[in-house]
């Protein structure tokens, strides 16, 4: 195909049936709010009488909404589509649409993950390629802002791996920093303390395996979930590491983790370098480590960017404000 051939715009024609009134109100949403929320990420003009729609743009991005479109009119029969399931759908839309760019149907096939609750699939290909890597590397890292799904994917192969006896026990870690807040002044003893630091963490185990469950793996310690702190002199064998909020961690706590890998074991670290709490003038030790780890065999990385955030839209809009400000800064 020559590097021309998708440069005129094209008109799509799609008939969305079972042509039920209240299905497809919900697929538009209030005032076409959900159509125009299509035109707007992907770049095309929508129009429709009934379950009639007529897509202009250009050849990958019409492909694109006619998914998404087809995507939400099926789960329609299910209940009311509302805009965070749209944006969802246009992250998940580009998944295909980069693969078409880039080579077709050679495409990896699409990794999903089931869990007692339910399936977790990788929105966009970033977060497809992030959990590729965690299956078949030892330590993974994976880099972005708040919002890209690193911590919630890492906790979802880490349950996978228990469900299916790839591994013995689950660790979840994260360092003790102030963010702000003065932990000597909080209530109680230091887990105690140290539990709302934690608390993302729990959020996820708890989505997956259920609250009663969770407690149970965490009385037999098949789950821990500790502060950093906590795994120094520990080797962990058959286990799978995720250690959290990676950015908070002096470059001696960071070597510290990564030492504590033992065999059959898997490690994810996961962090934002723009959302550090250490000290003014202390080196984080995820900056560090990436730039000492980027070549070596057996470690891969996974470099999320405010494309890949999938909490409510204007998140990813308020990520890459900050992010050109930031660097305007510099």
């Amino acid at each position: 195909m020559s590097a021309g051939a998708n440069d005129h715009p094209e008109a799509l024609d799609v008939l969305l049936e079972p042509a039920d009134n209240e299905r497809l109100r919900s697929v538009c949403g209030l005032l076409d709010e959900h159509l125009r929320q299509i035109e707007r990420r992907l770049g095309v003009e929508i129009t429709n009488r009934g379950s009639h729609f007529r897509l202009h743009g250009q050849r990958e991005t019409v492909a694109a909404a006619e998914r998404v479109l087809r995507g939400l009119h099926r789960e329609s029969a299910d209940g009311a589509i509302t805009p965070e399931r749209v944006h969802l759908a246009l992250q998940e839309s580009g998944i295909v649409a980069a693969a078409g760019l880039q080579g077709g149907a050679d495409h990896a096939p699409e990794t999903l993950i089931k869990t007692r609750r339910g399936l977790v699939r990788p929105r966009g290909p970033n977060q497809q390629d992030y959990l590729r890597k965690i299956a078949t590397h030892d330590l993974n890292f994976g880099v972005g802002p708040a919002g890209t799904g690193k911590t919630y994917l890492a906790v979802a192969a880490a349950v996978d791996a228990l469900e299916h006896d790839r591994i013995r026990r689950i660790l979840l870690v994260r360092p003790a920093v102030e963010a702000g807040e003065r932990l000597g002044f909080l209530p109680g003893d230091l887990a105690q303390k140290i539990d709302p630091y934690l608390r993302p963490l729990y959020d996820a185990l708890y989505e997956m395996l259920g609250f009663e469950r969770v407690h149970k793996l965490i009385e037999r310690n098949v789950i821990e979930v500790a502060p950093l702190a906590y795994m120094r002199g520990r080797t962990l064998n058959e286990a799978f590491i995720i250690l959290d909020e990676a950015q908070n961690t002096t470059p001696e706590q960071m070597k510290m983790f990564l030492t504590r890998i033992g065999f059959g074991s898997t490690a994810v670290v996961t962090g934002d370098v723009t959302q550090v709490d250490l000290p003014r003038g202390q080196l984080s030790g995820l900056r560090q480590a990436v730039e000492i780890l980027g070549q070596v065999e057996g470690i891969a990385f996974t470099f999320f960017s405010a494309r890949d955030v999938v909490r409510h839209p204007l998140v990813q809009r308020i990520v890459h404000a900050y992010g050109e400000f930031e660097g305007g800064e510099a």
